[in-house]
C-alpha cells in the first residue's frame, strides 16, 4: 500500500492487536507490511502465560486507511484489533 496522503488530513492512531491464534502471525505481519509506509512505530510482546501475542502499532494516516487496516486485522480468525485515534487532526 503506497502512501497517498497528498491533500488528505491524517490522524495519529494506535492500533492494538491481540493474536490468540499464532498461526495468524504471518497474515498479521503481511498486512502490517502492506501498510508499512504509514507506520511510525511498532512494539510486540509475547505473553506466554496466556498464550497470546500483543502488538501495538502507531500510525499516521487518513482515517479510512486506519479503519481499513484495523478492520482487516480484526477479521482474521483468532485476532482482535482496535484503533485509538488522537483527538488532534494532522496535515
Amino acid at each position: 500500500m503506497e502512501k497517498e496522503t497528498a491533500g488528505q488530513e491524517t490522524r495519529i492512531a494506535v492500533i492494538g492487536i491481540i493474536i490468540e491464534d499464532r498461526k495468524q502471525a504471518g497474515l498479521v505481519n503481511s498486512l502490517l507490511h502492506q501498510y508499512g509506509s504509514y507506520v511510525i512505530g511498532r512494539m510486540g510482546l509475547p505473553y506466554e502465560k496466556k498464550g497470546v501475542n500483543i502488538i501495538s502499532i502507531v500510525v499516521d494516516a487518513p482515517m479510512d486507511i486506519i479503519s481499513a487496516l484495523s478492520g482487516k486485522l480484526g477479521r482474521l480468525p483468532g485476532v482482535s484489533s482496535k484503533a485509538l485515534y488522537s483527538k488532534a487532526g494532522g496535515q
